[in-house]
C-alpha cells in the first residue's frame, strides 16, 4: 500500500458502476489516472531508497513493470467481471478458504502496516518538537500507540467524511512537500554544492554484495500496493480495453515521478549513512532549509506530512476490517465475539483486537535498539502478507479465464496467462527475499530477524487463518448482520 495511504471505493460498489449508472457519471482515463496516482504516491518510501542514490530510478522502475503493471491490468479484467472484490475473485477461481485466505491478507497486513506508518509520523512529528527524538525508540512507541487508539475512539464513533482528510493528503503532505523538496535540491546543487550521493553512470545500477544489497526493493513491493482496489473504476470509463491501458501508463509515469524525484533530491542532500528510513524526508528538509536559512518552515513541513498520514490511517482503519466482517458473518469465519457491532454499527471488537496487537508490536520500537531497523522489519512483513493476496490473485486469474472463458468482462487483460506469470514470479521473489536482512543492518542478529520476519509474516498471514478455518462452527454465521449490537 502503499504507500497507498488512501484507499478508494469498496469493489462491491464501485464494480457495477457501468451498469447502474448513467453515463453522465463517467469518469475519463486521465480522471482514473489522477485517482490511482493519489491512492499510490507517497513520500514515505523515499528515504527506503535514497540511500541508493542514482540506482533508487533502477530499483523502482523494476518493480513498475513486473509488479505494478501485471498487478493493474489483471485486477482490472478481474474487478470488471466480478463483483466482491479479491474474496469473490478467489472464492471462484480457487477456493472458498483460499478466498478468506486472501481477505484475509488484506485485513492482516494493516495490523504491521500501521505500526510503520505511525514510526514514521513519529519520526515526522519529532523535527516540531525535537529532532532527536526521532531517534528513540519510547518516542516512537508511545507516538504509535496514542495516535492509533485514538484514531479507534474516532472510528468507533462512527464519524463520517474522514475520508476527505485523506483525500486532501495527495496535496497537503505529497505534492506540495515534494515539488519543495525537489526544487530546493536542485537549487542546492546549483550553488555548487556536491551530491551526498554520486550521479555517475557507474551508480546507475546498485552495488552487488550478495542479495542482502538487493533486499530493499522490496519495500517497492508495498509502495505500489492497493492497484487491486483502484481497478474496481474500470468500468466506469466509457471505453476500457482503450482507455484503461492509457490511465495505467499515465499513473505510472506520475507515480514513477513522485517517488524517485524526492528520493534523488534526499540522496543529494543527506549522506546514505546518516539516513532515517524513518526521519529521512525531515532530515533532508531541515539540511535544505538550513542551507538557506529557512530551518523555521521544517515543523511546518513536518504538520503537513503528518495531517496527510493521520487522514490516511483515519480511512484506512475501519475499511479492510469492514470487509473481513461482512465476508465472515456470511460464511462464519470469524468468531462472534469478533462479528460484534457497537451502537454506531462499527466493528469496535475487532478495532480493539488489531490494537492490542497493534500495541505489543509498538513496543518493538522500544525494543529494537535501531528506530530504522524496526521500521524496516515492520514494513517487510507488512509486504509479505499482503504479497500472499497477490500471489493467490493471480492464480486465480489464470483459472477464471480457463473455467471462466466467456463470462462477461469489461476489459480482458492482454497476454493475461504471461502477466500472471510474471507477477506471480516477482511477487514469490520479492516474498522470498523479504527473509534476508539487508546489508544496511547486517551487523544485526540475523537468526533474531529471520524470527521476527518469519513469525510475523507466516505466523498471521498463515498460521492465523488456518485456526479460524479449522475451529469455526456453524453457529458462527450470520448472514444478515445487524445495524448494531452492543460491543
Amino acid at each position: 500500500m502503499s504507500s497507498a495511504d488512501v484507499p478508494v471505493e469498496p469493489p462491491a460498489v464501485a464494480a457495477t458502476a457501468k451498469a447502474k449508472v448513467p453515463a453522465t457519471t463517467w469518469i475519463s482515463w486521465v480522471a482514473l489516472a489522477m485517482m490511482t496516482t493519489s491512492s499510490v504516491a507517497s513520500l514515505r518510501a523515499a528515504p527506503t531508497m535514497a540511500v541508493y542514490g542514482l540506482a533508487c530510478v533502477f530499483l523502482y522502475l523494476l518493480p513498475a513493470l513486473v509488479f505494478l503493471l501485471p498487478t493493474s491490468l489483471v485486477s482490472a479484467e478481474l474487478a470488471s467481471g466480478w463483483t466482491g472484490g479479491v474474496y469473490r475473485w478467489v472464492s471462484e477461481g480457487l477456493s472458498k478458504p483460499l478466498g478468506f485466505l486472501a481477505v484475509w491478507c488484506q485485513f492482516a497486513m494493516t495490523i504491521f502496516y500501521y505500526p510503520s506508518l505511525l514510526g514514521f509520523v513519529a519520526s515526522t512529528l519529532a523535527y516540531v518538537f525535537n529532532p532527536e527524538l526521532a531517534s528513540s525508540g519510547v518516542w516512537t512507541a508511545a507516538v504509535i500507540m496514542v495516535t492509533y487508539w485514538t484514531g479507534v475512539w474516532i472510528s468507533s464513533r462512527g464519524t463520517k467524511g474522514v475520508a476527505g482528510l485523506a483525500s486532501g493528503g495527495l496535496i497537503i503532505g505529497t505534492l506540495i512537500p515534494g515539488t519543495v523538496l525537489v526544487t530546493l535540491g536542485i537549487v542546492f546543487l546549483g550553488q555548487g554544492n556536491p551530491s551526498a550521493a554520486p550521479m555517475t553512470a557507474d551508480n546507475i545500477f546498485p552495488a552487488w554484495a550478495g542479495l542482502a544489497s538487493l533486499v530493499l526493493i522490496v519495500n517497492n513491493f508495498l509502495s505500489y500496493s492497493g492497484m487491486e482496489m483502484n481497478a474496481v473504476h474500470v468500468s466506469s470509463l466509457r471505453n476500457p480495453p482503450k482507455e484503461f491501458p492509457k490511465a495505467i501508463f499515465l499513473a505510472m509515469g506520475l507515480v514513477l515521478a513522485i517517488f524517485i524525484l524526492p528520493a534523488l533530491a534526499i540522496s543529494w542532500i543527506v549522506p546514505a549513512e546518516e539516513l532515517s528510513l524513518t526521519a529521512g524526508v525531515m532530515q533532508a528538509f531541515d539540511a535544505v532549509f538550513a542551507n538557506f536559512g529557512w530551518q523555521w518552515l521544517t515543523p511546518i513541513v513536518g504538520i503537513m506530512l503528518v495531517t496527510a498520514s493521520l487522514g490516511g490511517m483515519l480511512t484506512w482503519l475501519a475499511g479492510p476490517s469492514k470487509g473481513l466482517l461482512l465476508i465472515s458473518r456470511q460464511e462464519g469465519y470469524l468468531p462472534p465475539y469478533l462479528q460484534k457491532l457497537n451502537k454506531n454499527g462499527v466493528q469496535q471488537n475487532i478495532l480493539v483486537v488489531q490494537g492490542l496487537i497493534t500495541t505489543v508490536i509498538a513496543l518493538g520500537y522500544a525494543f529494537i535498539p535501531d528506530v530504522s531497523s524496526a521500521y524496516w522489519i515492520f514494513s517487510v512483513i507488512t509486504t509479505q502478507v499482503y504479497l500472499i493476496m497477490y500471489l493467490l490473485m493471480f492464480l486465480a486469474a489464470i483459472q477464471l479465464r480457463r473455467k471462466q472463458p466467456d463470462h462477461p468482462r469489461g476489459y480482458r487483460a492482454p497476454m493475461l496467462v504471461g502477466m500472471c506469470g510474471v507477477g506471480f514470479a516477482a511477487s514469490l521473489a520479492a516474498l522470498l527475499v523479504g527473509f534476508i536482512p539487508p546489508s544496511q543492518f547486517e551487523s544485526g542478529n540475523t537468526f533474531v530477524y529471520l524470527l521476527i520476519v518469519g513469525g510475523g509474516a507466516l505466523g498471521l498471514g498463515l498460521l492465523v487463518p488456518y485456526l479460524f478455518l479449522k475451529l469455526r462452527k456453524p453457529s458462527w454465521k450470520q448472514p444478515e448482520p445487524t445495524e448494531a449490537a452492543e460491543s
